[in-house]
């Protein structure tokens, strides 16, 4: 059956790829390559363990630290001769996600926080900011490992203690941005004719200042990764049998010198999560900026 789309001219069809944002980010060629990148690894977190011949869980004694490429354990076997393929990717899923939830969360309390403290001025955008200095002027890392040795290791725990210690960074960039934006034309116009506070600040300002947002959301997606394989890596995250690319790096530590791919493995593709989305930051840095030119 033809779809409406073959009857639009080849111009309207493509009138996409004229988006200056876009055509700027494209020319970044670090964030191509990172979204590239991100997108197999995702991919091949999701359906990458149905086509292996192993579970995460099935021990094959007979095969234990088993070098990459033997036989159907194409990158090996770890200690108790589990297959390190599918505990990789299964351990990425937990690892993304947890990066991913963490980033939502992130984002709405940092978002929320900054709208109203740019917003207002007075005792509430002082007060508000005052609190976010508060948790800012203790190490985040500090603040992670003391939540997580006092609650119930979890994915869903591990978000939240994540979560909860990194949305101060999103809240000053938000208020900034909503502080510079609060006397342009528009806003005024809308207090003009009548529109609550509440319309001002998430159908007026909000919108303009998505793009520092969406560039603060790829950056905590980041650093929530690393922040989970740390402290999965201490013993206070992800806890075995359920793997993680921290708890695979926890386990690989003892056994560097007999089977140092135990490590290498988890560590690289802990490094690739974290360059790639970085790489597309920058990329929706430069693309969103209007006064970047990149060549």
């Amino acid at each position: 059956m033809t779809t409406a789309t073959h009857y639009l001219p080849a111009s309207r069809r493509w009138a996409w790829l004229a988006n200056p944002t876009l055509r700027r980010f494209m020319r970044h060629k670090l964030a191509v390559l990172g979204v590239v990148m991100i997108t197999v690894l995702i991919l091949a977190c999701v359906f990458g363990p149905y086509l292996l011949h192993y579970n995460d869980l099935s021990i094959d004694i007979r095969n234990r630290f088993a070098p990459p490429f033997t036989g159907n354990h194409y990158l090996g076997t770890d200690a108790l001769g589990r297959d390190t393929a599918a505990r990789l990717l299964n351990a990425g899923r937990i690892s993304l996600m947890v990066g991913f939830c963490a980033m939502l969360i992130s984002i709405v309390i940092g978002t929320l926080i900054g709208v109203i403290a740019g917003y207002y001025r007075g005792w509430i955008g002082a007060g508000l900011m005052r609190f976010v200095d508060a948790f800012l002027s203790f190490p985040s890392v500090f603040l992670v490992l003391v939540l997580a040795a006092f609650t119930k290791p979890s994915p869903m725990m591990i978000t939240l203690i994540i979560a909860v210690t990194s949305w101060m960074e999103i809240s000053r960039i938000v208020e900034a941005e909503i502080r510079s934006l609060r006397e342009r034309d528009f806003t005024l116009a809308a207090r003009m004719i009548g529109a609550s506070n509440r319309w001002v600040m998430f159908r007026e300002l909000m919108p303009n200042a998505i793009g520092p947002i969406i560039v603060a959301a790829t950056l905590t997606i980041a650093n929530a990764i690393l922040l989970e394989a740390y402290i999965s890596f201490l013993g206070y995250g992800i806890q075995p049998p359920l793997p993680s690319w921290g708890n695979m790096l926890n386990a690989a530590q003892q056994y560097l010198g007999k089977a140092p791919w135990l490590a290498i493995i988890p560590g690289l593709a802990i490094t690739l999560a974290v360059t790639s989305f970085n790489f597309i930051g920058d990329g929706l840095r430069d693309a969103l900026d209007g006064r970047s030119d990149l060549k």
